[in-house]
């Protein structure tokens, strides 16, 4: 592989954030307020998850380091067990990466189909718009590694900048929700409190997820013995300030109670900050975030087919590749085709 198509530190620290970072922080600020009995349980189910996280990346950067190979996720549970326990677990990851792909993008499709379409038709083209997010980045990837990372770099600076605009919210007092905090008092005791805690760091743990696929890229980064520890934890210490500042500015911008019944929350602070202009320019932001996400799994899932062809466990196609733009081309392919299909299953239980 030639230096140029290889991943820096950079690089590869936005993989590790566009991996983690999905919708999540738009959407589960207000399923962990719904479960949190009191602020204070609230943050620390954050706080909790962040350090689970920490410990987490961690492992996985030591993992990373050691054993540095394309495909990592699959081959270091061949080399440590058995080539048939790797299947197993990275079949069952790759369908559940596919489904999750392909219902990110049928939601960032909500974000920015009702500003392309008429109010009646947009559930009809809301799939179409995800499908059409999906190609797009498959023909991203397919121009090779360098493009498809550096298109990852500017989508996740937009991520950042847009989550960085809501946590600003914070310095303008006149946003500030006056509400007062109300508690239920029926939840207050010690054994209520706990299991407040224990279902709102469940949502806030899944929130933290996706940074254990970076492995997948070992022999693709400069230098990886050192570049993969530092992109998996500075990827997440980012991660966790940035998740605890924009649930910070939720609470002190829309009122914790209030928190626990909005829909649309990014957007409520984004109309709060700019007026209808930013609620419909948070609705852009939002789909190129999900845009982001979708394009990172297309990134990184095909790697771990790559992998289990060469241990002959599917067949010596998937090892196919573009040594010019170093593009896996059948197993993107296959991969992007899953994504597919498992979008028409979700467009078909949406119709019935």
């Amino acid at each position: 592989m030639i230096a140029k198509n290889k991943l820096g530190l950079f690089s590869l620290t936005m993989i590790v954030i566009g991996l983690v970072i999905g919708t999540g922080i738009f959407r589960t600020s207000k399923d962990a307020a719904q479960a949190a009995a009191t602020p204070s349980i609230f943050f620390a189910a954050w706080i909790v998850a962040g350090l689970v996280a920490i410990c987490g990346a961690l492992t996985y950067a030591e993992i990373g380091s050691r054993y540095p190979v394309t495909g990592g996720y699959y081959k270091i549970f061949s080399y440590a067990y058995h080539p048939s326990l790797a299947f197993g677990i990275n079949s069952i990851i790759l369908i559940s990466n596919a489904a999750s792909l392909s219902g990110v993008a049928l939601i960032g499709s909500e974000y920015i189909s009702p500003l392309l379409f008429e109010a009646a038709s947009v559930e009809k083209w809301k799939p179409f718009v995800a499908m059409a997010a999906i190609i797009l980045f498959y023909g991203v990837n397919l121009l090779g590694l360098r493009m498809s990372s550096q298109t990852q770099n500017v989508l996740m600076i937009i991520k950042i900048a847009m989550l960085l605009v809501i946590i600003a919210a914070l310095f303008f007092p006149e946003l500030h929700s006056i509400a007062p905090v109300v508690v239920d008092e029926s939840k207050t005791s010690a054994a209520a409190l706990l299991l407040s805690f224990g279902v709102a760091l469940k949502a806030t743990s899944f929130t933290y997820g996706g940074y254990q696929q970076t492995i997948n890229f070992g022999e693709e980064v400069v230098n990886p013995q050192k570049n993969i520890p530092k992109g998996i934890f500075t990827g997440i210490i980012i991660i966790i300030g940035l998740y605890l500042l924009v649930s910070y500015a939720y609470v002190k911008v829309i009122g914790f109670n209030e928190l626990k019944e909005t829909s649309g929350i990014a957007s409520v602070v984004a109309e709060k900050m700019f007026g209808t202009a930013g609620k419909y320019a948070s609705s852009i932001l939002l789909f190129l975030a999900v845009l982001a996400y979708v394009n990172v799994l297309l990134l990184s899932n095909p790697r771990v087919m790559y992998a289990m062809s060469t241990d002959g466990i599917l067949p010596k196609v998937f090892q196919k590749k573009d040594k010019k733009r170093d593009v896996l081309t059948v197993s993107l392919t296959v991969f992007a085709a899953i994504c597919v299909v498992v979008l028409f299953l979700l467009m078909n239980l949406n119709w019935h």
